[in-house]
């Protein structure tokens, strides 16, 4: 158990750093950060910013001398940074656990043997996979990069068999997943935390609303019954378990319109779905991953006040700031904004979170703010 005044040590300086490093300090805790922008979000609250590639040995050898612990934020770290990092300290969660998720195909085939039923997919690594691809995936159908793509990048609708070769040449024939369209009800998001000893505990289950492919709100509870939220909960620690995955993660799931429950994705960190728990849970998912990597007990998960979580992104800074009086005037409404200095469209910028004792009010509220700050963006 590392107790607070130990150093953490956060590779990642994006938003889900910056948030668990106010955590962490909160707590007490140390924290120095390895991200190669010198403007990081993380960086600029950490105790310490190393600013160099994942890649730089010394660099990293000097990062491990200094941490009693170390995590992550995204799960791109190469695994042979991980790997090295473990000779001088616990790294949780650990490369083996990572890797899985850094590839697309790797992932599914992992959700297979979990028992569990991803969204029908084919592999494409070659031209030569693309017949057999056409063959075992319905049309219209999604083309995605097997690494790196996120909110909505390296991916290609695909309407008909005919315009898959061309897909996969715009993706410049890298190693890809085409993966089927699926007819939903709504999407969901599972956040667990796993301790050292094989322990888990859930977050209530959230329900995610997606614009051009980029998360636009969380709404908490989600509105699904018991039965389903069950399942999806016990379906996220299947695969927890058999990661032997230590800190915090979370799960997306498709629920299709005839009820089945499908795994989307995973991240083997705190998450954008999580948000809400800053505002509306007993603990945060950002305070659990600091309670997880440094052997501390559970927080309490329990979710007090429905939310809706609302992200914000760089569309809505034109120029200048947003107009912020229409979010500050709501009394209800949390802004939290990650310190980023250069604004662009589809870039998260911050988010807020919209609570009240219904979650239609939640939500009526949510989007009255929203389009407040989306009318002055545009005037």
């Amino acid at each position: 158990m590392l107790l607070p005044g130990a150093t953490i040590g956060m590779l990642g300086g994006g938003q889900l750093g910056r948030l668990f490093t106010i955590a962490a300090r909160s707590l007490g805790y140390k924290v120095i950060v390895l991200e190669p922008d010198a403007n990081s979000p993380a960086g600029q609250l950490a105790e310490r910013h190393f600013i160099a590639s994942y890649h730089n040995e010394t660099v990293l050898d000097l990062f491990g001398q200094q941490c009693d612990v170390i995590t992550t934020e995204f799960e791109n770290i190469p695994a042979a940074t991980l790997d090295r990092l473990a000779h001088y300290c616990p790294v949780r969660p650990a490369a083996q656990a990572v890797q899985v998720t850094q590839d697309r195909v790797v992932e599914k085939n992992f959700v297979q043997q979990c028992g569990l039923a991803p969204v029908p997919f084919a592999a494409i690594r070659h031209t030569a996979d693309l017949e057999a691809a056409r063959q075992s995936i319905r049309f219209p159908a999604i083309l995605k990069t097997a690494r790196l793509g996120y909110d909505g990048k390296g991916q290609i609708q695909v309407a008909t068999a005919e315009d898959l070769a061309a897909a996969f040449e715009q993706l410049q024939q890298v190693d890809c997943v085409l993966e089927q369209r699926i007819e939903l009800e709504r999407e969901i998001s599972v956040i667990l935390a796993r301790n050292i000893v094989g322990e888990v505990r859930c977050f209530p289950v959230a329900e995610n609303v997606h614009r051009q492919g980029i998360l636009h709100q969380t709404i908490a509870p989600a509105r699904i019954s018991d039965t389903l939220a069950n399942a999806a909960q016990t379906a996220a620690q299947t695969i927890a378990n058999a990661l032997d995955f230590v800190g915090v993660m979370a799960v997306e799931f498709f629920v299709t319109t005839t009820g089945e429950i499908l795994v989307n994705e995973m991240a083997p960190r705190t998450h954008n779905s999580g948000h809400y728990t800053l505002d509306a849970c007993l603990t945060s998912q950002f305070e659990q991953q600091v309670r997880m990597v440094c052997g501390l007990p559970f927080g309490d998960t329990q979710q007090h006040t429905p939310v809706v979580m609302t992200n914000l992104l760089g569309d809505l800074w034109g120029d200048s700031q947003p107009s912020w009086n229409a979010l500050l005037e709501s009394p209800a409404s949390k802004l939290h904004l990650y310190g980023k200095l250069a604004a662009r469209p589809g870039r998260k910028m911050g988010h807020f979170s919209t609570l009240a004792p219904q979650l239609d009010t939640a939500l009526v509220e949510a989007d009255r703010v929203f389009a407040r700050l989306s009318q002055d963006a545009t005037a």
